[in-house]
């Protein structure tokens, strides 16, 4: 049984627990294919800062074509707060999906 306030929600210290990785990718991945109005392929870093923010990387398919192989896709860098609110986003790379990176 949790331990609960005296109105029944979680005690303070429970509500202070930082967000887990799965909460902030969902957090992420919502909010930013609501803003772009884009389809997200796939998350490919996430990492809290020092301060409790949270920065991702995440793949979007922006242009779909046929065959797949040739479907354009984007790479965002990704910021949220500690709440997993997003504060922005910008796009670092566009690419097709066929075409491996020459690293």
């Amino acid at each position: 049984m949790t331990d609960t306030a005296h109105n029944g929600t979680p005690k303070e210290a429970e509500k202070e627990r930082p967000l887990s990785a799965a909460h902030v990718i969902r957090a992420a991945t919502d909010q930013l294919s609501e803003l772009l109005r884009l389809p997200i392929e796939s998350v490919s870093s996430c990492r809290r800062a020092e301060d409790g923010a949270w920065q991702l990387s995440v793949e979007v398919l922006e242009l779909s074509r046929i065959p797949d192989t040739t479907s354009l896709l984007a790479s965002y860098d990704v910021e949220l707060d500690a709440e997993g609110a997003l504060l922005g986003y910008r796009r670092t790379r566009r690419y097709e999906r066929g075409r491996a990176d020459r690293r």
